[in-house]
This record gives C-alpha cells, structure tokens and sequence, in this order.
C-alpha cells in the first residue's frame, strides 16, 4: 500500500523560507513522476511544480519560478519542495502526489496523479 506524507508547512513571515518534505513508502520511488499541488480555501487545486521519473525534467508554476526548487532524494524515499521568499498568496494546503504510471514525465493534472499525501498547511500573513 503506497503512503505518502507530508511535513514541513508552517506559519512564515512574507520573505521567509520553509522546506517541505514528503516521504513516499509502498513504492519503487525512482519509478515515479511526482510533484507537489497546493490549494487555497474556495479555490481548486493547482500545480506547484513536477518532475519526471528521472528528475531531469521538472515544471514549475509561474506563480513560483525563482523561488520554489523542487528536489528529490531516492536513497531516502523523500521528495522536497523548498520554498524561499514566501508571498501571502502562497497560502494553502500543499499536497505532494505521484503519478499513476511507471516511467512518465512531469504533468500539471490532477487526474494524472495516483496517489496524495494528507496535506501540509503552509500560512504566510499579509
């Protein structure tokens, strides 16, 4: 059974960081496209950012490009998303997902996804 979860989310001041991490069990991790999706109250959820099986492709938002570095590291089943100069909109649940096939690129769809974590809440006040 495939496990994913999530920690790192926090309450950060505009202009701080916070690493979120999400550690992947029930599966051969380096298989796996995977990325991290967020979502605000009221509002559907949407791509952060993805990276294909190999890691050698990875999409990010436009809303995060510059600030946001996605990594994996397979020796540790553990997928992370770094995020530096927070803004208030980043505000939501963030959410790390793999993809339902072995082998695959990055994608930005929900319904291209397997398998999410719970949720990690990250809250930046304005």
């Amino acid at each position: 059974q495939v496990h994913l979860v999530e920690s790192g989310g926090g309450l950060v001041q505009a202009g701080g960081s916070l690493r979120l991490s999400c550690v992947a069990s029930g599966l051969t991790f380096n298989r796996y496209a995977m990325g991290w999706f967020r979502q605000a109250p009221g509002q559907e959820r949407e791509v952060v950012a993805s990276m294909s099986w190999r890691s050698t492709s990875t999409y990010y938002a436009d809303s995060v490009k510059g600030r946001f570095t996605l990594s994996r590291d397979t020796g540790k089943n553990t997928m992370y998303l770094q995020m530096n100069n927070l803004k208030p909109e980043d505000t939501a649940v963030y959410y790390c997902a793999v993809r339902k096939n072995f082998y695959s690129t990055y994608s930005i769809q929900t319904t291209d996804y397997a398998y999410w974590g719970q949720g990690t809440q990250v809250t930046v006040p304005s």
